[in-house]
Parts: structure tokens; C-alpha cells; sequence
């Protein structure tokens, strides 16, 4: 049953708090900001938010420092919101998949590169060899 109600969790938090932050929180630093995941501890005592923001670095941690700010607040509205016994403490941490996809899609296209250009530095040689023989 657990494995069950963790991940039904996990999404009732995220929309909760998707919902608090946007209509509710009056922190000048939460900006845009989208939630992208929840992730309860398996003792549900904790749950880490994993969040995106806009702007540069200095932004997003602002941003990150302003949810922390308001922590307390969420978790006192999601104690009226949800039926459960303990509201998990909430850690909010700026989620980085998609900046590692970027890196990844970066790299990739290097080596695509490196191979193309590498395949046509082949067959130019393979041409040269034809015309001698």
C-alpha cells in the first residue's frame, strides 16, 4: 500500500503547493517559479521541492531563498488542506534536469560534429586515393 500512496502523495503536494506559492505566497523573491516534483521521505517527515525558476543565477536563488522564507507558511496551508497526519518539513531545492539536458544536447552535437566532419575528412581521402590508381 505504501508504494502506492507515495507517489499519489508526492502529486498532491505538488499541486498544493503549485497553488499555495501561486496564490498565496506575498514573498517579493518567489518570482515565476513552476514546481516540477515532489519527493516524500519514505517516513514522510521530509519531502525535498524541486523547483524551476526564471532569471539568471542570482534570480534563482533569490527565488530558492524566498521559498525557504515561506516554508513554514505552505506547510501550515497544506495542514489545512490535506487529511494526513504529519505535513512533511519542506526542503525546496532548484531542479537541474533541464539544464543537464542542455549540457547533454551541447555535447552530443559536438560529437555529431566531430563525427561529420571526421566522416567527410574520410571520404575526401578515400576520392584522393581513387584518382591516383
Amino acid at each position: 500500500m505504501a508504494k502506492k500512496r507515495t507517489p499519489r502523495l508526492n502529486e498532491q503536494l505538488r499541486r498544493e503547493i503549485i497553488d499555495i506559492v501561486r496564490n498565496h505566497a506575498r514573498d517579493p523573491r518567489i518570482g515565476m517559479v513552476s514546481v516540477t516534483d515532489v519527493s516524500v521521505a519514505a517516513d514522510l517527515g521530509s519531502a525535498k521541492v524541486y523547483v524551476t525558476a526564471l532569471g539568471d543565477d542570482t534570480e534563482k536563488a533569490e527565488t530558492v531563498a524566498g521559498l525557504k522564507a515561506a516554508a513554514a507558511f505552505i506547510r501550515s496551508e497544506l495542514g489545512r488542506r490535506l487529511s494526513i497526519r504529519q505535513i512533511p518539513e519542506l526542503r525546496f531545492e532548484l531542479d537541474q534536469t533541464l539544464e543537464h539536458a542542455h549540457r547533454i544536447e551541447q555535447l552530443l552535437g559536438e560529437v555529431r560534429e566531430q563525427e561529420r566532419v571526421a566522416g567527410e575528412d574520410k571520404t575526401s581521402r578515400e576520392d584522393d586515393g581513387e584518382d591516383r590508381a
